[in-house]
């Protein structure tokens, strides 16, 4: 059966978290302050924060610098995954992509149906990899973020869910997490 195995260690990612957004500042960027709040509760190291607007070219630049930075295992991103006009974060991302994790967007499709119903159709989250890195794209919402993190992260990047988690895949734990 699928969970925590609390007879193994838990070990900790550095985890950076990057807010897409023309209108957040850090007073209010609420879904980057949650992202923040449970993955420093769950065990995890807050590797770096940033707010950046919706522009292709500054999302690259810091998800770029931060999948080449050996002490960052994992890229939390939130916001710009909408339909509206300056929503970018897919495009900025993808071209990165060395590998893309679609059982992220679907899973997270479908814990969003049961909080936003029909609406989570207007995500287009995703995941993949950026050179050893791993990134998420999660919608700006604060209920999203919660959403993202409650019914998928905090399981996967938990080194003692089974019968596997993502840390296993992080180069440092590589042998010692299956």
């Amino acid at each position: 059966m699928a969970g925590i195995d609390e007879t193994l260690p838990f070990h900790p990612l550095n985890i950076a978290v990057l807010t897409v957004s023309d209108t957040r500042d850090e007073a209010s960027d609420t879904s980057g302050a949650l992202l923040a709040a449970r993955l420093q509760a769950a065990g995890h190291v807050l590797a770096d924060r940033r707010i950046v607007t919706d522009d292709i070219d500054a999302i690259r630049a810091v998800v770029g610098g931060w999948a080449g930075e050996p002490g960052i295992d994992i890229i939390l991103t939130t916001g710009g995954t909408g339909f509206s006009p300056r929503d970018v974060t897919p495009e900025a991302v993808a071209p990165l992509l060395r590998r893309t994790m679609d059982g992220f967007s679907v899973v997270f499709h479908q814990v969003s149906l049961g909080t936003v119903g029909v609406s989570t159709l207007q995500s287009r989250a995703l995941a993949g990899q950026i050179g050893d890195a791993f990134i998420f794209c999660i919608p700006g919402s604060t209920g999203a973020c919660r959403d993202a993190w409650d019914g998928v992260l905090a399981l996967e990047l938990d080194s003692r869910f089974r019968p596997c988690s993502l840390v296993g895949q992080i180069p440092r734990y590589r042998g010692i997490c299956p």
